[in-house]
């Protein structure tokens, strides 16, 4: 029996299940004690020490792990959740009750925004447990211990549970939630464990069974055969040798070269991307300096940031975002009004737009940064619609100092009209996430279309190859920046249908560096049109297989 879901990486697995424990057992709606302020002073005692265990973990943990901790660990000092908790005390409930009530509440909210809003509600039922159990003074549900290594199945898992898996201990992730922006596949991604996320049917495995977690297909192989399972060890055996083989720039077999760069989302990460083989920086997310805050940071506060980034790189290429904001990452000094569908609202370059100054502060930064530094800064606008927005930004760049101005593909909008773009823009960077969300009209983190959300549609693909025809007719550089560019198979593809070059996790560059290192660009021209043909993802996804050079 196989079980599917979305696959988190190239790696495989082989081991016996064990299951997360279950949550902790919601508070009786009894126990106050009676004395509102005693119970208040508990609950702050434990929120300030499982803020503390939050900051203690990601300083341990380090990367991108270290982000989505510090994140939990303000969601447990969060001042509208405190205020909620505190009303709900002055109700006569106990602190227990409090906490489940006020987080559970602020959980259905989130769940009702959508997107990668209602992905973070799992984080915030993560810290609501973690409370709890520090007020009754027992331990938090957590990963299960054992003596042997094995692969860990749950309904999904918390950031804390993630982050600081032992890896001699577990091999391979399955959760029945999650999509490929999940919390739990990226840091799976980033810590290379085997994952399959969205597994309809995983908590039907049972402690002890065998399984091969194959993270390529995304296939849960359930009780294998001994076949199987060497086969399998076998991979396993030739992607241990992969990874330590010399690092080389990203080429095809004919010698084409595709630079292989890395998505970052903090300065603090540039160094182990060199190390992993990383030829620049692909998308550099500025989001980390604005969020959690209440007013845009100064020109000069960016421009350290910025500097820090580009002195891991002289002589390499770096493309920084500008602030994407809106719709998941509100943020109230650029757009503080309610909106119904905020995915389709003042999100990117729209709400930068409507607050110029912020637009203009953070291009006078980069060009600043850049100034003094010996990297090769590319700056690029998100959800672009047409060229007229097009214009409106590389202009505003080129007036204040910037060389190389570019646009994100993430709208299909700008796909229909990519030679129009390019005649104005000196590159694209193509953001399969959003660009599939939107082509699909399927929420990327609501598990009912799950399905829906597969960048190897062939609307997306063709989306693609209408942009890699303009950057070829226009000479100009076409990336790839989504989570699409850590797929091996589909990055070849992607080459195919005329990118230029793959910006991933570096996590996933030596997987994506051996795949392209097997085809031609010939090859990779003939796969890409095949999976254009398909009729869905699935079919495309077989098209463009290596196998079908042979058919």
């Amino acid at each position: 029996m196989d079980l599917h879901g979305i696959g988190v990486g190239r790696g495989v697995a082989v081991g016996q299940v064990i299951r997360m424990p279950d949550p902790l057992p919601e508070p009786e709606d009894s126990g106050y004690s009676g004395d509102a302020s005693a119970e208040k002073a508990r609950v702050r005692e434990a929120l300030a020490a499982v803020a503390a265990d939050y900051q203690a973990r990601g300083e341990k943990a380090g990367g991108a792990a270290r982000d989505v901790l510090e994140a939990a660990a303000l969601m447990a000092q969060d001042p509208t959740l405190i205020d909620d908790v505190d009303s709900r005390i002055d109700s006569s409930k106990s602190g227990e009750r409090a906490v489940f009530e006020a987080f559970t509440s602020f959980q259905e909210i989130l769940i009702g925004m959508g997107g990668l809003m209602a992905e973070r509600a799992t984080d915030l039922g993560d810290v609501s447990q973690r409370i709890i159990a520090h007020l009754r003074g027992v331990p938090a549900p957590g990963v299960p211990t054992s003596d042997e290594p094995f692969v860990l199945v749950a309904p999904d898992l918390a950031p804390a549970d993630t982050a600081l898996l032992d890896l001699n201990k577990v091999l391979g992730l399955v959760t029945r939630d999650g999509g490929p922006t999940s919390h739990t596949a990226i840091l799976a991604r980033a810590k290379s464990i085997p994952a399959i996320v969205g597994v309809t049917g995983a908590l039907d495995l049972t402690d002890g069974t065998v399984v091969i977690v194959d993270a390529a297909t995304g296939t849960v192989h359930v009780s294998p055969s001994e076949a199987e399972i060497a086969e399998a060890r076998q991979r396993i055996a030739d992607r241990a040798s992969a990874a330590v083989a010399p690092i080389t720039d990203g080429a095809l077999a004919d010698g084409t070269k595709i630079p292989l760069l890395a998505n970052l989302g903090s300065p603090k990460d540039a160094a182990a991307a060199v190390e992993l083989g990383a030829e620049g920086v692909g998308l550099f997310r500025t989001e980390f300096l604005f969020l959690d805050s209440k007013s845009a940071p100064t020109v000069e506060e960016q421009r350290v940031q910025y500097a820090e980034l580009l002195a891991h790189f002289p002589g390499k290429k770096v493309v920084v975002r500008a602030l994407d904001a809106g719709a998941d990452k509100p943020l109230s000094f650029l757009n503080s009004a309610h909106e119904e569908n905020p995915a389709l609202g003042l999100r990117g370059l729209r709400a930068l737009r409507a607050s110029e100054q912020i637009l203009r502060d953070q291009l006078t930064a980069l060009a600043q940064a850049d100034a003094e530094t010996e990297a090769e800064l590319w700056v690029m606008a998100p959800m672009v619609s047409d060229s007229e927005e097009t214009e409106y930004f590389v202009s505003l760049g080129r007036e204040l100092g910037l060389a190389i101005v570019g646009v994100m593909a993430e709208v299909p909008s700008l796909a229909v009209l990519a030679d129009q773009v390019l005649q104005t823009a000196d590159f694209v960077s193509i953001g399969t996430n959003d660009l599939t969300q939107y082509t699909l009209a399927a929420d990327r983190m609501l598990g009912s279309v799950a399905h829906f959300q597969d960048p190897w549609h062939p609307a997306v693909l063709r989306l693609v190859k209408l942009i890699g025809d303009a950057g070829a007719a226009t000479g100009k550089p076409v990336g790839i920046c989504g989570e699409a560019a850590a797929d091996p198979q589909l990055a070849v593809v992607l080459v195919g249908l005329g990118a230029t070059t793959l910006s991933m996790t570096p996590a996933a560059l030596a997987d994506v560096r051996a795949e392209l290192a097997k085809y031609t660009l010939d090859q990779a021209r003939e796969l890409a049109a095949k999976a254009i043909t398909a009729r869905t993802a699935a079919d495309a996804r077989a098209l463009g297989s290596g196998s079908q050079l042979q058919s």
